[in-house]
């Protein structure tokens, strides 16, 4: 995951404790904007996975989602998971 990131933004993947076919996705941004957001990840065949916003965070304090600054971290962050989870395929389902 760090590969499809920018440098300094952090991410931790855990497994879903509710579904052992998914996977949480904790990540920090970069910077000092110290937005967080939380994906639930899972694959919907050998080729698709579907990623859900869970969460997202400013300071700790749940924030506005539709805010436009918001919905284009949220975007780019699923576009971020989805790109990683293509080029494991092979890994995944090889």
């Amino acid at each position: 995951m760090p590969g499809f990131l920018e440098t300094s933004d952090k991410a931790d993947i855990q497994p879903d404790e509710a579904d052992p076919e998914a996977l949480r996705i904790h990540i920090d941004t970069a910077g000092r904007t110290e937005y967080s957001f939380d994906f639930i990840c899972k694959y919907l065949d050998s080729r698709e996975v579907k990623v859900n916003l869970v969460d997202a965070e400013k300071n700790d304090r749940t924030v506005d989602e539709s805010r436009e600054t918001v919905q284009h971290l949220i975007e780019d962050y699923m576009r971020h998971i989805h790109e990683c989870a293509q080029s494991l395929h092979e890994l995944t389902h090889g």
